[in-house]
């Protein structure tokens, strides 16, 4: 196993699709931390890292391969929430508790105010203590709970909303947000 300075964030390629799905896709089958009900397949995985507006997918690694990932995505579809980024992290169970989750989530809120953002949210399927305490360490604050909003495995989750305020509000319109250079 390694240690948590054997880590290495970098931006996640095509060849990482399929490590990236299978990390997710116990989230997917097993949990209720994703609302996703069919696991995404590897080509799936290619497409959603190339979508438009081009934002950032990363990865962790380690001597035992990609162990985690972090993405940010559009948050919303019209235009006056081009400034505003959703994200997500996922580590692989046997690598949890070693602040890969944390690196990721501090490594993608820098590359994502570098291009320009001003916001990036986070939605977290209720209860799930240990992703609102990492949340929360991050400096995102919580914002409002939408109750009932999912069902999955049986039951109705609520899931709540925390921000991340990435840079102060411009006072008048802001630069446009830049698209992530990486390559996928």
């Amino acid at each position: 196993m390694s240690s948590p300075d054997d880590v290495v964030i970098r931006p996640a390629s095509a060849e990482d699709a399929e490590a990236i799905r299978a990390i997710y896709e116990p989230a997917v089958n097993g949990t209720f931390v994703t609302f996703e009900e069919v696991a995404p397949d590897t080509e799936e995985i290619v497409r959603r890292m190339r979508s438009r507006p081009r934002l950032p997918w990363l990865v962790a690694g380690t001597a035992d391969g990609v162990v985690g990932y972090a993405r940010a995505i559009q948050h919303r579809v019209r235009p006056a929430y081009r400034w505003s980024a959703e994200s997500s992290v996922y580590v692989a169970e046997t690598h949890r508790g070693r602040g890969i989750g944390r690196r990721l989530y501090e490594r993608l809120a820098t590359e994502v105010r570098d291009l320009g953002y001003v916001s990036m949210f986070s939605g977290v399927a209720l209860p799930n203590a240990a992703s609102v305490a990492l949340h929360e360490r991050l400096g995102f604050r919580p914002i409002g709970v939408f109750p009932d909003v999912g069902y999955k495995l049986g039951a109705w989750h609520d899931v709540g909303w925390w921000v991340l305020p990435l840079r102060p509000r411009p006072p008048a319109e802001p630069p446009e947000p830049r698209a992530w250079a990486s390559e996928i």
